[in-house]
């Protein structure tokens, strides 16, 4: 039930995220969650958009070095300690978090978070063992 990730590789300087935005919204690609870590040159632009197969081979023509990567999507609810509870759950079955960051949505009570760990079939277990809604393919198309 992974959902995909774009990794997009991408230069540390003026102009470079308009450039990938615009490209994508020039293709009908929305956006649905992002997050970008930097080093003083170079960035990776993770995304979730609504059209992988579209994304790809736009930012492809235009040059950026892109990989799809599995990722778990969960949804908690937006209160104090519900982020903590899902993170928990995940701690106590020994499943380390890489990296997370949250989706734009219009559903109200409720947060969207990507998780990047190890073994997604494991930490979606756990998680819906625990009570938790895993996000699929189809309902970041529904977002």
């Amino acid at each position: 039930m992974a959902i995909k990730q774009l990794a997009v590789f991408v230069q540390n300087k003026k102009g470079t995220l308009v450039s990938v935005t615009d490209t994508l919204a020039k293709n009908n690609v929305n956006l649905r969650a992002l997050s970008i870590a930097e080093t003083a040159d170079l960035g990776i632009l993770r995304l979730i958009v609504n059209d992988n197969d579209t994304a790809v081979k736009a930012l492809s023509a235009e040059g950026y070095l892109i990989k799809t990567i599995d990722v778990v999507g969960v949804k908690i609810g937006d209160a104090p300690g519900k982020l903590t509870e899902a993170l928990a759950v995940l701690d106590k079955a020994d499943i380390n978090v890489e990296y997370l960051y949250a989706f734009m949505t219009r559903t109200e009570k409720h947060a969207y978070v990507v998780l990047r760990v190890e073994d997604n079939n494991a930490a979606e277990k756990v998680l819906e063992d625990a009570g938790f809604h895993i996000i699929t393919e189809a309902d970041v198309d529904k977002l």
